[in-house]
C-alpha cells in the first residue's frame, strides 16, 4: 500500500459537521505532510551546472579561502589541502571530489517526547520541510504596529506558538535576546526556552564554541537522560564560518571544527550578497557561493569522513542603487532556487534562506515576495526552508502574526509540491458518466466525500466566505484573524516540557534567565 492510499484510508469520519469542526481546528491536513518531495523548479540546464561546479572547484583551488587559523591548518594540511602565496587555504580539485563522493547524503534530525518518530525530520534531497531560524533583533508589535527590542521572552513565545503550527516543522531561535547580553546566560537561556516550549527537532546557533558542551548536557536532559542526544540528535547546529568573499570567520569555524569531531549535524550558511560581497552577476555570486560552501563541507569532512552536513548556500541580492540587502526580490528568489538546485547536484541535504520579505508589515507587499521566495524554493526541491515563519523587514523583524499566515502558506505550498495523482480512480470517468446523466452534480456523490479531506487543504485564515457574510462578520482582513489566532495560542498554550522536577534541577545548574513568571498565564 502507497503513503497516498495509506493516507486516504486513514481519512477522517463523522459526517460532515464532524469534518467542519477538524477543519476549524489546528488539526494536520490529510492532503499533506511534511517531507514531500520538490525538484521539480530548476532553473539552471545541466551545463550551467556542470559549468558552476567548475568554476567553484577552481576557486577552491587557486584563490581559496582566507584567515585560515592555525588549529584548522593541523587538522587539513596533512590530509591534502594547501596553503597558497598569498596563505589562502587551497583544496586541490580532486580532494574536494574525494569529500564530496564521501559526504553523508542523509541523516535524521529527531522530534522529543511525545512526537518522536512521527515527526522525525528525514533530511535527504529534495524533501520539503518548513524551518524557522533567523535571529532577528526585533519582534513586530502588533498593538502599535512598530518594532521593539526582541527579548528571551519572545524566543519562549515564538517557540510555543511554533508547538501549535503544525506546516512549521523545525524550531530556531527565531529573535535575539537582546535583554541577555552575556554570552553564555544568552545561550543556555536561549536553549532552554526553545526546549521548554516545544519537542521539535530544532536548529540553533550558538556564540562561542565553549558554550556546545554545557549545551549538549541540557540537550541529554531535555531527551531523557545522559548520553541520549547522540544517540538521537534532536539539534542541528548552525553559524556562518565563512565571511564573503572568501575568508573564514574564526567563531564559527571554531564551531564547525568541534561539531564535525563529535559527529554532529552541522548547518553553515554561507550568505555572498551579490554586488557587495561577491559578484554582481547572479552566476558569480553562485560559483562563489558553491565554492565557499564545498568548502565547508571538505572541512567537515577531512575531519570526519561521513559527517553530516548541510549544503547550505544562502546567497543573498544587493539593492545596487542604495547598497541595502533586499530579501524578497525576483533575484533573491531566482538565486536561492538555484542555489539549492546546486545541493542536489551534490546529493546533499540543503537549507536556504527565504520569506526574507522587505516589507515591514503583512501587506500586499508581504504576500507577493513570501509566496515568490516561498514557492520557488520548495519547488526547487529545499530540504529545509529556513529563515521561515514569520520573518519581515529585511530579516530585521519577526511578527506573532505573520508566523501564524506563513504557516497556513506552507500548507498551501505543499499541496502545489504533492502535484496531482492520476490514476483509473482519480481520473473518474464512470463517476463523471453517472453524475453527467443524473443528477447533473458532484456534490455528495461517494467520491466527493472520499476525496474531501485528501484531495484539498483547507485554510483557517484565508478568506473564502461571501462578501455580505465577511462584511457583516466585521470585515476582518488576513492580519486581524491572524492577531486572533496568536491571541488563541499565546493566551492559553504555556507549555514546559522538562516538568517540574527537571525545570528545578536545570535552573540550579544553568544561569536560566527566563523567569517562571513569564511561562504562565498572568
Amino acid at each position: 500500500m502507497s503513503e497516498t492510499t495509506e493516507r486516504r484510508v486513514r481519512r477522517r469520519g463523522g459526517g460532515r459537521e464532524a469534518r467542519a469542526a477538524v477543519r476549524t481546528s489546528n488539526a494536520a491536513s490529510q492532503a499533506i505532510w511534511p517531507g514531500i518531495p520538490g525538484g521539480r523548479y530548476k532553473p539552471l540546464s545541466d551545463v550551467d551546472m556542470a559549468r558552476i561546479h567548475d568554476a567553484a572547484l577552481t576557486i577552491l583551488e587557486r584563490t581559496g579561502v582566507g584567515d585560515p587559523i592555525p588549529e584548522l591548518l593541523d587538522l587539513v594540511l596533512p590530509k591534502g589541502a594547501t596553503l597558497n602565496e598569498h596563505g589562502r587555504l587551497c583544496f586541490p580539485r580532486a580532494l574536494t571530489e574525494d569529500m564530496l563522493a564521501q559526504a553523508a547524503s542523509e541523516f535524521y534530525v529527531h522530534a522529543r517526547g511525545s512526537r518522536a518518530g512521527k515527526d522525525d525530520m528525514h533530511c535527504t534531497k529534495e524533501k520539503v520541510y518548513y524551518a524557522n531560524s533567523g535571529t532577528a533583533v526585533t519582534t513586530f508589535d502588533a498593538e502599535t504596529r512598530s518594532y521593539r527590542p526582541s527579548t528571551l521572552k519572545d524566543i519562549y513565545d515564538f517557540t510555543r506558538l511554533v508547538d501549535r503550527l503544525d506546516n512549521i516543522h523545525m524550531l530556531g531561535d527565531t529573535v535575539l535576546a537582546t535583554d541577555v547580553p552575556e554570552d553564555y546566560q544568552h545561550d543556555m537561556s536561549m536553549v532552554y526556552s526553545m526546549l521548554a516550549a516545544s519537542e521539535k527537532p530544532a536548529c540553533l546557533t550558538f556564540r562561542t564554541r565553549e558554550h556546545i558542551k554545557p549545551a549538549i548536557e541540557l540537550f541529554d536532559m531535555a531527551s531523557g537522560g545522559e548520553g541520549s542526544f547522540l544517540k538521537k540528535p534532536s539539534v542541528i547546529f548552525g553559524g556562518c564560518p565563512i565571511v564573503s568573499p572568501l575568508r573564514f570567520g574564526r567563531e564559527n569555524l571554531e564551531i564547525l571544527i568541534d561539531t564535525a569531531r563529535m559527529g554532529l549535524v552541522a548547518d553553515l550558511a554561507v550568505p555572498p550578497q551579490a554586488g557587495a560581497t561577491s559578484p554582481a552577476p547572479l552566476a558569480g555570486t553562485l560559483a562563489q557561493a558553491v565554492a565557499e560552501t564545498l568548502s565547508c563541507v571538505v572541512i567537515a569532512n577531512l575531519i570526519n569522513p561521513g559527517v553530516p552536513v548541510v549544503f547550505a548556500a544562502w546567497p543573498f541580492i544587493t539593492d545596487l542603487r542604495t547598497g541595502s540587502f533586499t530579501g524578497g526580490s525576483g533575484e533573491q528568489a531566482l538565486i536561492s532556487a538555484a542555489a539549492i538546485q546546486m545541493g542536489n547536484f551534490y546529493n546533499l541535504p540543503t537549507s536556504v534562506g527565504c520569506g526574507m520579505t522587505d516589507s515591514k508589515i503583512p501587506d500586499a507587499q508581504y504576500g507577493l515576495e513570501k509566496a515568490l521566495t516561498f514557492a520557488l524554493a520548495a519547488h526547487a526541491g529545499a530540504n529545509r526552508l529556513c529563515e521561515f515563519g514569520g520573518m519581515m523587514g529585511s530579516l530585521m523583524g519577526c511578527s506573532f502574526e505573520s508566523m501564524v499566515v506563513d504557516n497556513e502558506a506552507a500548507g498551501m505550498i505543499s499541496r502545489t509540491l504533492r502535484g496531482i495523482e492520476v490514476s483509473d480512480d482519480t481520473l473518474s470517468v464512470d463517476v463523471i458518466h453517472d453524475c453527467a446523466v443524473d443528477p447533473g452534480h458532484f456534490l455528495g456523490n461517494p467520491q466527493t466525500l472520499q476525496y474531501m479531506e485528501t484531495e484539498y487543504v483547507y485554510p483557517n485564515l484565508m478568506d473564502r466566505e461571501l462578501t455580505d457574510t465577511w462584511e457583516k462578520a466585521g470585515k476582518q482582513d488576513l492580519f486581524e484573524r491572524s492577531r486572533g489566532v496568536v491571541k488563541d495560542i499565546l493566551s492559553s498554550h504555556y507549555p514546559n516540557y522538562f516538568g517540574s522536577k527537571l525545570d528545578e534541577e536545570i535552573r540550579r545548574k544553568f544561569p536560566i534567565m527566563l523567569p517562571k513568571e513569564a511561562m504562565r498565564a498572568a
